[in-house]
């Protein structure tokens, strides 16, 4: 059963406990190490030189002599290898993305050539001399017209604009069969940039003395980056070292290698000096990797009272022009395929996935993946069967969620569902919202004309899936165990090595919490070593919200085993027996209540070894152990998300009035760290909801290049948000803990436009269905109606609604 409370928050450090994080006061105070802040004798700086074009092709290129030294084309780097990143799913089509265009340019803002000078406004004068010749190719803006083409493709050697198609068809015809109605939604999401605090910044430079190529990179995945260097450079890895320092905010868009990686590395092997590359945010807005912009048709197929029967989906997802190293262009559609069904028991199920390529930058993985688009698409379609059989949302979602007596549940996409109630977090989101005072006060109207508006979404969050699902992906880098090398220093401290890296998730002080747990040493006199492949212990990286499963579960295991050597060396500095001595509070306790500190006992490991027992463990106070769950299709955490919303139908502005979630991500480490990252998490989900949108004209050129055009939620966007915690232990992993860190981006979208449509359905408006929600698209809404109306509400003040 869930409970409502940590059972272990009474523990000043442990699991469970409301630590401040460690890592912040160094930021706090400006303390911080990025890329940028690095400064290195002889460092040059590195600009490029974008394409003005989405499509066309390449026939010549000047460049004055007296900087062509300063200059770089894809010619010069021979000894490069282009980025590929192969995939086993059936109908995939490789595409090769060179890290400067090469023969032809694929879309607005790729790099042609880049120039190098001691400061970045001195290497971008030079960028201004070069002059490249382009000849214009068919322009694929969107999805559609991509998919139309029959001639000229985004890569010459394919045979459609299809990076691969998937399908997916389990009992569909049977169940379809058994509908009273059948209910239809198309629903879009358009694209979006990340927008991290820091860009993309990589510096590298040759280490004479190590014979070793060391880039320090922005990346969440230094071991992953330094494995398709080697490769694409022609370097055996132990020439390569990458070191992530701080990263400023990543959610995605640095855990696949960049062009930019590739060519800084390439220029530091080349020239045997430093050199480095720092995005500035017009780059990252038309030349960064995109996200989100997917689309569903969606067929529901239910009973008279809206119980789910079969889902018959066709998903088309952007792709852009590149599929990207390793995690390639079939990650979302086939996150998209498996997820789309999310929290619901239903049997017949069929869905078609489409990637297409387009001439837009490549799609890479952003908070949430494809999970933010398909719990969009479901719950959207889940009010739409509400309405259709004239239920409350509420109550159909309650009828059509696994109910918490069939788990662990196996659905109908294959997910295993470990563990949960989902019902109790859509009855406890509904208490708190006070859901049938809401309901009144709708229909007695607002004081001011506004309309109120209510909205639900329940998901599921597969977070740490390992090995046979990637493996069912086909990527070219397959996770398999996560290893920690967890050390006790010579005073007693504690040093724990970890391949994952932070880019805010906490790690430094969680990590030293799961720690504290089993060995007891205060998270003051611990130290967490990650981000280099120098010093750490191999990893696929930060992403999938894996690394407190993995990591931390690897940090557990480590604890576990080096245990019970510290309690034979106290045990003998005790003169007691093995049996009668115990760990608490970072000490040896032995049966009289005398204790020795694991200070002491390091001390006879490493300065006094004519005190240890002759028996003593060889390995001493080091060790290194692997770790994955017991089951790895992935820790299944899972939220409710409500919303009250105020929609002014003069203006189309929506006022977020008040926000609820209630979640359970298994054991919480650390509670406040759970409910940072929920809440910086909705923030990003709200600008997907009401304001991010990167658009492009037909010609495949942006529209919005800068963050006038690109518009961010800003603090008086995101309202204060209402948290309740569920704690249903997984049983795969180690203390039962989920992860959770793309939970918070997930549901937002579907809250907010449920939430508006419910507001709108009053006044005959027609629905709202694709992101983001601005004023023009709500009052295009307003004027295009009817809906039907269940309701009938008496408004005080506006009677009618005008639209310029």
């Amino acid at each position: 059963m869930s409970t409502e409370h940590p059972t272990s928050a009474h523990k000043a450090q442990g699991v469970g406990a409301r630590v401040r994080r460690k890592e912040d006061a160094r930021h706090l105070h400006g303390k911080g190490n990025f890329v940028a802040d690095m400064s290195m004798p002889g460092l040059s700086e590195v600009a490029f030189l974008r394409s003005p074009l989405a499509h066309a092709r390449i026939v010549g290129a000047s460049i004055p002599d007296d900087i062509r030294v300063a200059v770089v084309l894809r010619g010069d780097m021979a000894d490069s290898l282009d980025i590929v990143a192969e995939s086993t799913l059936p109908t995939y089509q490789l595409s090769a993305q060179p890290p400067l265009a090469s023969g032809k340019v694929r879309f607005v803002g790729e790099p042609m050539a880049m120039a190098f000078a001691p400061t970045r406004a001195l290497a971008e004068d030079i960028v201004e001399q070069i002059q490249i010749d382009l000849d214009d190719l068919p322009v694929y803006a969107n999805a559609t017209t991509a998919e139309a083409a029959t001639g000229t493709f985004v890569h010459d050697d394919w045979t459609s604009n299809l990076f691969m198609t998937l399908h997916a068809d389990r009992d569909f015809d049977t169940w379809a069969a058994k509908a009273d109605r059948v209910v239809k939604r198309t629903v879009d999401l358009s694209r979006q940039c990340m927008v991290p605090m820091e860009g993309k910044a990589v510096l590298a430079y040759w280490d004479f003395q190590a014979d070793q190529l060391v880039v320090v990179s922005a990346t969440q995945v230094p071991h992953m980056i330094r494995t398709i260097l080697a490769e694409c450079l022609k370097l055996p890895q132990d020439q390569v070292r990458v070191i992530s320092p701080d990263v400023g905010g990543a959610f995605g868009y640095k855990c696949v290698l960049q062009q930019e990686e590739l060519c800084i590395a390439w220029l530091a092997k080349t020239h045997k000096r430093p050199f480095r590359f720092i995005e500035d945010r017009r780059e990252h807005l038309i030349a960064g990797a995109n996200s989100r912009e997917h689309s569903y048709d969606m067929t529901a197929y239910v009973d008279k009272r809206g119980k789910l029967l079969a889902l018959d989906a066709v998903i088309t997802i952007d792709g852009g022009a590149y599929s990207v190293w390793p995690f390639t262009a079939g990650l979302e559609p086939g996150q998209a395929i498996g997820n789309l069904p999310g929290p619901y028991d239903f049997r017949g199920y069929r869905c078609v996935t489409k990637c297409v390529a387009t001439n837009k930058p490549g799609f890479v993985p952003y908070r949430g993946v494809a999970r933010t688009g398909v719990c969009f698409a479901i719950e959207l379609t889940m009010d739409a069967i509400a309405r259709e059989v004239g239920r409350e949302p509420w109550e159909v979602r309650k009828e059509n969620l696994v109910p918490a007596d069939a788990m662990p549940y196996v659905n109908v996409t294959n997910k295993h569902l470990d563990s949960g109630d989902y019902g109790a977090s859509l009855a406890k989101a509904m208490e708190m919202l006070q859901f049938d005072q809401l309901r009144e006060r709708q229909k007695a109207g607002e004081a001011d004309g506004r309309l109120l508006g209510i909205g639900i979404a329940t998901y599921t969050e597969q977070s740490a899936h390992g090995t046979s699902v990637f493996a069912a992906w086909g990527t070219p880098l397959i996770p398999g165990f996560d290893s920690a090398t967890v050390r006790i220093t010579p005073d007693g401290g504690l040093e724990m090595r970890v391949g994952v890296h932070s880019h805010g998730q906490g790690m430094e002080t969680t990590f030293a919490q799961i720690a504290h747990e089993i060995l007891g040493v205060d998270i003051a006199r611990t130290k967490l070593i990650h981000g280099d492949t120098g010093q750490t212990p191999f990893s696929t990286g930060t992403y999938a919200s894996r690394s407190m499963v993995m990591s931390g579960g690897a940090v557990s295991v480590a604890c576990k085993k080096l245990a019970p050597r510290v309690l034979a060396i106290g045990a003998h500095l005790l003169g007691a027996d093995l049996s009668a001595v115990s760990l608490a509070d970072g000490r040896v306790v032995g049966p009289d209540g005398k204790s020795v500190s694991i200070g002491d006992v390091a001390n006879a490991w490493y300065l006094r070894p004519h005190l240890l027992p002759a028996d003593v463990d060889t390995g001493g106070l080091e060790v290194t152990a692997g770790y994955k769950p017991k089951v790895d299709t992935g820790a299944f955490t899972y939220a409710t998300h409500a919303a009250v919303v105020a929609v002014d139908t003069d203006t189309g502005d929506v006022e977020i009035l008040d926000y609820v979630v209630v979640e359970d991500c298994g054991t919480m480490i650390n509670p406040m760290v759970v409910e940072g990252q929920t809440y910086g998490g909705i923030a990003q989900g709200i600008g997907t909801a009401l304001y991010e949108e990167t658009p492009y004209d037909e010609n495949g050129q942006p529209l919005a290049s800068t963050l006038a055009d690109y518009v961010l939620p800003g603090a008086v966007e995101v309202p204060t948000i209402r948290m309740h915690h569920f704690e249903t232990k997984s049983p795969h992993t180690e203390f039962g803990a989920k992860g959770m860190g793309e939970g918070g981006a997930i549901a937002p979208p579907a809250v907010i436009f449920n939430a508006v449509n419910d507001a709108l359905r009053v006044i005959g408006a027609a629905e709202v269905t694709r992101t983001p929600l601005s004023p023009r698209r709500l009052l295009q809404a307003i004027e295009d109606g009817p809906g039907p109306d269940p309701l009938v509400i008496t408004l005080p003040i506006r009677q009618t609604v005008n639209v310029a």
